[in-house]
């Protein structure tokens, strides 16, 4: 009988430790894995079959969006390559890209803006760095560990992950301000943005803090969460310049194709450029 147990989950966490992923990938997965023993239990499932992996796989088929099912499907596949479960191996859902981005979820200037002063004006200038400097990079929120009083020095944040390097480079405007802000908060060495215990901060903290501040904005939630700020930078870089493969790498993206996700149309604009073919008689 084949089952999954807290001694076989955690060795496979450290067995994609060993593999380089980065911390959220490696989250991501054994968190994908737990969801999956969860429906095991509600269906009194012991043993671990293909044809109960399949019954696993139409359950996430009607509870989530194609995208999602094949992210956790990846993640089972995965761990079962490692088990040596090879018959349990499912296919993901074909999906056709969509280059449209939500309308709903388009972060404007206007909002930008009004989202850092509104984070300075209640007295949180990290969040309102935070969001600066995401802004005006294009960083990812888990490189933020990497902005150090030392790198801010220099004028540029070097990232490493996963075996690839880059440079994330601070206009002068942005060095000086993080500078002040760092005497501001009597930060002298090491991570720039940190917690009140001096630990780095982490993803859940400036997420509650990003929702919390855009409500007081008045700017959409549905906009208000640090990956968006990521697309606004990609796409008002995108608008200015038209260089999707200067972009990619500022990003720190391996394909061009996942930076064209990040400077799709809106449905607005899409829809205007329908408009204009007047082909309707």
């Amino acid at each position: 009988m084949r089952t999954i147990d807290k001694n076989t989950i955690q060795s496979y966490q450290d067995h994609i430790y060993t593999q380089e992923k980065s911390q959220n990938t490696i989250d991501k997965y054994i968190r994908d894995i737990r969801t999956f023993t969860a429906w095991l239990e509600t269906q009194e499932q012991k043993d671990i079959t293909k044809e109960c992996v399949i019954r696993y796989k139409k359950h996430l088929e009607a509870k989530y969006m194609p995208s999602s099912a094949n992210s956790m499907l990846i993640a089972l596949n995965g761990f079962f390559g490692y088990t040596g479960w090879h018959d349990c191996f499912v296919t993901i859902f074909k999906t056709q890209p969509n280059h449209i981005y939500a309308q709903e979820k388009e972060m404007t200037r206007a909002e930008y803006e009004k989202l850092i002063a509104t984070a300075k004006e209640n007295g949180n200038l990290r969040l309102a760095m935070i969001i600066e400097i995401i802004g005006s990079t294009g960083m990812r929120i888990s490189e933020l560990a990497s902005v150090t009083v030392e790198a801010v020095g220099t004028g540029k944040i070097s990232i490493s992950c996963k075996g690839k390097h880059r440079e994330i480079y601070l206009v002068h405007k942005l060095k000086m301000k993080l500078i002040d802000y760092c005497k501001k908060k009597d930060i002298r060495s090491g991570a720039v943005f940190i917690t009140k215990n001096g630990n780095p901060v982490d993803r859940s903290n400036i997420w509650t803090e990003m929702k919390k501040n855009a409500e007081k904005a008045g700017v959409a939630l549905k906009k208000a969460f640090p990956h968006n700020l990521r697309h606004f930078f990609a796409r008002t870089y995108y608008n200015m310049h038209k260089n999707i493969s200067h972009l990619a790498d500022i990003l720190g993206h391996s394909s061009i194709n996942t930076t064209r996700i990040y400077v799709a149309t809106t449905e607005e604009d899409h829809v205007k450029k329908l408009e204009r073919l007047d082909l309707v008689v």
